[in-house]
């Protein structure tokens, strides 16, 4: 069964209009843009990802971590991209529809990382977590 209200239709809507809003983004332009020949051709082959991901289509035909190993992608790009693919499904899809790609989206991205050796995400809100790292000192080698 497929998640409701998702079909190819949606997908290609929410793949045109991310990707219009990537290459015109500061940060994740300039490494996107360089690297895509053919926008167009492009969004067809990301909605092929995309409806083999969620509907099961098998339509895609692709190595996703060699395509984005050749990049100099850091791990603000991918708090960037993130950010703005929340927004996007959030915009296009319908509430229940926007959470299922934001999960698929979020599961991917931490696959990628691991895989690109960057460090994972922050917290859901891509807030910096102030204070996770620092634990207090303990001077166990002493008189207690």
């Amino acid at each position: 069964m497929h998640p409701p209200l998702l079909d190819q239709d949606a997908l290609a809507a929410l793949v045109n209009r991310f990707y219009s809003k990537v290459q015109g983004d500061p940060l994740l332009g300039p490494v996107f843009n360089p690297a895509v020949q053919d926008w167009d051709e492009h969004k067809l082959r990301l909605t092929s990802f995309w409806a083999s991901v969620v509907l099961r289509a098998g339509s895609y035909r692709g190595n996703p971590m060699a395509a984005h190993r050749a990049h100099p992608i850091e791990a603000r790009h991918f708090d960037c991209w993130l950010t703005l693919w929340r927004k996007t499904c959030s915009e296009v899809l319908e509430a229940s529809a926007a959470a299922t790609m934001i999960e698929y989206a979020e599961r991917i991205g931490r696959g990628l990382r691991m895989g690109l050796g960057l460090p994972p995400g922050g917290c859901p809100l891509d807030l910096p977590i102030i204070g996770a790292a620092r634990q207090p000192i303990r001077n166990d080698s002493g008189p207690g």
